[in-house]
């Protein structure tokens, strides 16, 4: 192996963990505000389809993972000048996630949260489209992020009406 390739071997693994600290740290910071409101959520009226609490957990680590190899495919090509924007929608909507806990669960607010989670399903859909022109399989990695906020927006929308 040359010493060219060596190097980016090293910055493709730089980049790797680096973006799966980042979606991690997403992870968490929608952790804090969720934990912070458990007797609140769990004196909720919900759903009779409201998933058991314990599975909320790994579904969103194996999402997040996913997001992280999402994000690393995609990044690993920003000598592409072109790849900015969609770097930047997958931050924009990396935002949106953690605000959906902070409205949801930190200001209690069901209603906002569920105004915020339409716009973050908008917002992942654009991010799928500009990651596919960079990685297919960078898309479909977002893809089961993409309905799992889609069964969490009918999930905040239906906990807004019945509270």
């Amino acid at each position: 192996m040359s010493w060219g390739s060596e190097m980016a071997v090293v910055k493709d693994l730089l980049k790797f963990i680096v973006a799966t600290l980042i979606c991690l740290g997403a992870s968490w910071l929608g952790a804090k505000y969720t934990l912070s409101s458990f007797v609140w959520y769990h004196n909720l009226n919900k759903p009779w389809f409201n998933p058991a609490a314990h599975t909320f957990e790994p579904v969103w680590i194996a999402l997040y993972l996913m997001m992280s190899l999402s994000l690393f495919l995609v990044w690993r090509q920003s000598e592409r000048k072109d790849v900015r924007f969609a770097l930047s929608l997958f931050g924009l909507q990396l935002l949106l996630n953690v605000m959906w806990s902070w409205i949801f669960f930190g200001l209690q607010s069901p209603f906002w949260a569920t105004v915020e989670i339409m716009v973050l399903i908008v917002v992942i859909g654009f991010t799928i489209y500009h990651f596919y022109r960079f990685s297919k399989w960078a898309a479909i990695l977002l893809v089961p992020y993409f309905f799992r906020t889609g069964y969490e927006a009918l999930l905040t929308y239906l906990i807004w009406r019945m509270n």
